[in-house]
């Protein structure tokens, strides 16, 4: 079965497979610096965050655009993978100069002498990784089975979706969590996880680390591609297609759409978790501002510009809106918001189908123009004698 649609579509992969895996890791390895075919640390790091803001918008897509359901958890699943890694490296710091222990700093700080033992398990990577998945999942089960079994849809989901993600953040925003007469301590508060050392014995901030992570970001974003492009083709993709177009026809004709959707819900939870885990040894930290609601709303603005419902639109979305972000906010700081939302309103007022939808709908006005011009030299040249 060929899951690309056109030629140009698979030629269009093999180019992003060398350029994203091969052209760039190497011109920052072996280009020279300050040369035009050189691809410095801050760019690496930079673009590898660009990518996973794109795995994260597609894993948003696969909700949005191919089922109906817009979701604005979706950064709080991101966060959560990139908290559970964000744990793993913490413990890896090594031993704090100020308190002598390998302890996390703000457990120092807090006058504890031994690990909790929720914290204890993300020692191991092995764990770690197996956590990155299920705790996001895990999550979206739960809130899932409640929302979904109870038939909640439409914006009343959406609402609930903020409503859990503003609630989460509230709580890691928290130092300590009161509980059964117990104090927990949490994930760091306000400044949440940072300073990170090393990655399985391997130094963080190294140039060699930093490429395997732009490598790793990048095999999972075409890896997801891939995975949604088979998806679409298959009996499951036309029934999930079929679900946004018509829920109570794919329930009458005997379907169950509650598991449908279930498993899409959790599956693009677990997703956003590996891209979360993959985002914070790239940029160097974490904290719950990550999860905020204004954060998934980003998200939405990502699908929405690039093209809801289709492959390539979302990872476009990610790019071009990150790019304008930083740019904006260092030349324009005050006004990025207002920026973000005309955006959004020129996207739902002029672009109904985003970006990789422009040329099609520009076509008919381009051909318009082409027969204007034809006319008007038909209607100027001499007629034959």
């Amino acid at each position: 079965m060929n899951i690309f649609d056109s030629k140009l579509e698979f030629r269009g992969f093999i180019g992003a497979v060398i350029v994203l895996i091969l052209v760039i890791p190497l011109l920052n390895a072996f280009g020279s610096e300050g040369s035009l075919f050189h691809v410095s640390a801050f760019e690496l790091s930079l673009w590898g965050k660009y990518i996973t803001y794109a795995v994260l918008a597609m894993s948003l897509n696969i909700l949005w655009g191919y089922t109906g359901l817009l979701c604005l958890c979706q950064s709080l699943f991101f966060a959560l993978g990139a908290y559970a890694f964000g744990m793993y490296l913490m413990l890896h710091v090594g031993v704090d100069s100020v308190y002598n222990t390998s302890l996390p700093d703000f457990m120092d700080f807090q006058g504890y002498t031994e690990l909790p033992f929720y914290w204890a398990p993300f020692e191991s990577i092995s764990f770690t990784v197996v956590a990155v998945f299920l705790i996001p999942g895990f999550v979206a089960f739960i809130f899932g089975y409640l929302a979904f079994s109870s038939r909640i849809k439409g914006v009343y989901f959406s609402i609930l979706t903020q409503a859990l993600t503003y609630a989460l953040m509230l709580l890691f925003f928290k130092n300590n969590l009161e509980l059964f007469g117990r104090s927990f301590i949490l994930f760091g508060g306000n400044n949440g996880l940072t300073d990170f050392k090393e990655i399985m014995g391997a130094d963080v901030n190294a140039a060699s680390t930093q490429r395997w992570l732009f490598i790793s970001s990048s095999l999972l974003m075409l890896g997801v591609y891939l995975l949604i492009a088979w998806l679409i083709t298959t009996k499951f993709g036309k029934i999930q297609q079929a679900i946004r177009d018509s829920e109570n026809r794919v329930r009458f004709s005997g379907y169950s759409t509650t598991s449908y959707k279930m498993l899409i819900f959790v599956g693009s939870a677990m997703i956003a978790g590996l891209a979360g885990a993959l985002y914070v040894p790239q940029v160097g930290g974490i904290n719950a501002n990550e999860m905020t609601p204004a954060k998934s709303l980003d998200v939405v603005v990502w699908v929405a510009l690039g093209g809801r419902g289709t492959k390539f639109g979302p990872i476009l979305g990610a790019i071009v809106v990150s790019i304008i972000k930083s740019y904006t906010t260092r030349a324009y700081p005050d006004s990025w918001l207002i920026i973000l939302g005309l955006i959004f309103v020129l996207v739902v007022l002029f672009m109904p189908n985003g970006l990789v939808g422009l040329p099609k709908q520009l076509k008919p006005w381009i051909d318009r123009i082409k027969n204007r011009g034809s006319k008007v030299v038909e209607a100027t040249s001499p007629s034959a004698p």
